[in-house]
């Protein structure tokens, strides 16, 4: 269907290059950037050209996995100061070079930081075409998108002509008439996440995460290898009828839809279709999402709220974490004082799953890891160690797994957190965790050794 006259002569006049974009950004800014694959590359590199005349402009963003041309051309962050919300393995590095600050949320409300607290001056992100009607679609990186554009002062789309229509429930679109500069140009394929191998340790974990799943569960897998792992386990199993209500869609849903095991047929909430608020993976996952009523996308406002998701029989939840102390804080964020992601969505489906009725919630990790040093060190410790951010606190703390077992803490005392925690650590640390719980004073004589 052709663009209306009305609207392509609106266009036409919000039509700019990135470079005469780019001149609405003055020293002193905040500007929010499109995450993932709404990264805003043309806008980016334009106003990264700009940096001799800028001096501290903020820039917010989250999960980027191609160079962010603002930050590489300013190692000393006299112009750029970047943030991110959530890091991506780039962001990491970034930050490990000392050029990204971190930004603590619960994915969550991560809208609502933008209506009642932020100053956005400007907002840009890569959008869809536009369809006949005026609109721009946020793709697969809805997540966040209209509550951060509709703060904005100024609000820049750059179209990217290989992002897919996505249909979605709310927030999915943007009109014409509430966009200041259009910009167009030619771009990269999207960026591909692959999932990564997993070990067998993950594979063991994997299984024993599966075994306590029930046909017609609503499922959300977080990022790593451990859910793609139960993704793997989940795609050869004989459960039934899984539905799916995610933040991040991945490509193990897309195995699982493949396999025949999701249907979505038993959800009390968007039946028959696969709700998330972001989505990265494989060519392959992008054109699973195009212009499919079976596959929908909300803001994180949505997909991550507890009394949204606690309305589903069986929601299971599966994310992986770095560590827990024996209290059962779980940190799955920070190495000590390096960050190492972010909270994300961890913490709202923990919450979620503790509401819904037959909901269980995983937290998965390896029990122990070998430094680069060859030095092996247990996930499980007495407390947690300095810098390491409790994700979340003990009072959520629901089904922790290790290759040697899962265990329920919830509604534990301290000593049988320490008794179970234990009793699922690698066998070379488990003297000295009795010995420090015993220290600590949360091991009693009737405790297992």
């Amino acid at each position: 269907m052709a663009i209306t006259y009305h609207y392509a002569d609106q266009y036409r006049s919000k039509l700019r290059t990135p470079e005469q974009a780019a001149k609405v950004v003055k020293s002193g800014d905040w500007i929010d950037i499109g995450m993932g694959a709404g990264f805003p590359a043309l806008m980016d590199a334009a106003i990264a050209k700009r940096r001799d005349e800028l001096f501290n402009v903020k820039v917010r963003g989250y999960l980027i996995f191609e160079p962010i041309q603002m930050v590489e051309c300013d190692p000393t962050r006299t112009h750029f100061l970047y943030n991110s919300w959530h890091m991506s393995g780039y962001e990491r590095k970034l930050s490990d070079r000392g050029l990204c600050s971190f930004s603590p949320m619960v994915f969550r409300n991560l809208g609502s930081y933008y209506t009642n607290y932020l100053t956005v001056n400007v907002a840009m992100m890569a959008v869809t075409p536009m369809n006949s009607h005026g609109y721009f679609n946020f793709s697969v990186a809805n997540a966040s998108a209209r509550a951060t554009l509709d703060k904005a002062d100024i609000v820049i789309l750059e179209v990217n002509e290989n992002l897919p229509w996505v249909y979605g429930g709310q927030d999915e679109c943007i009109h014409i008439s509430d966009v200041d500069f259009i910009v167009e140009g030619e771009h990269k394929p999207l960026p591909s996440l692959s999932a990564t191998q997993a070990s067998e340790a993950e594979q063991t974990i994997a299984e024993y995460v599966v075994q306590h799943m029930t046909h017609g569960a609503t499922l959300q897998l977080g990022i790593g290898s451990l859910p793609n792992a139960v993704g793997q386990v989940l795609a050869r199993s004989d459960l039934r009828d899984l539905g799916v209500h995610t933040e991040m869609l991945c490509d193990s849903y897309l195995e699982l839809y493949r396999a025949g095991i999701v249907t979505n047929r038993k959800k009390e909430l968007d039946r028959n279709k696969s709700v998330f608020g972001l989505a990265l993976g494989s060519p392959d996952l992008y054109e699973w999402v195009r212009e499919n009523p079976g596959v929908v996308t909300y803001p994180v406002s949505y997909c991550n709220r507890p009394r949204i998701v606690s309305q589903f029989s069986n929601f299971v939840s599966i994310n992986n974490c770095i560590g827990i102390d024996l209290y059962g804080q779980i940190c799955a964020e920070t190495n000590g004082f390096r960050q190492i992601s972010g909270t994300g969505g961890q913490l709202d489906f923990l919450d979620a799953a503790a509401r819904s009725p037959g909901g269980k919630a995983f937290i998965c990790m390896t029990s122990s890891f070998t430094d680069k040093q060859g030095n092996v060190h247990s996930r499980i410790s007495p407390t947690l160690k300095p810098g390491d951010i409790v994700t979340d606190p003990r009072s959520l703390a629901f089904y922790v797994v290790t290759e040697y077992g899962g265990v329920n803490l919830m509604g534990c005392t301290t000593w049988q957190r320490a008794e179970r925690l234990i009793s699922i650590a690698h066998p070379m640390f488990r003297d000295e965790l009795i010995a420090a719980a015993e220290k600590q004073g949360i091991w009693i004589r009737s405790n297992k050794r």
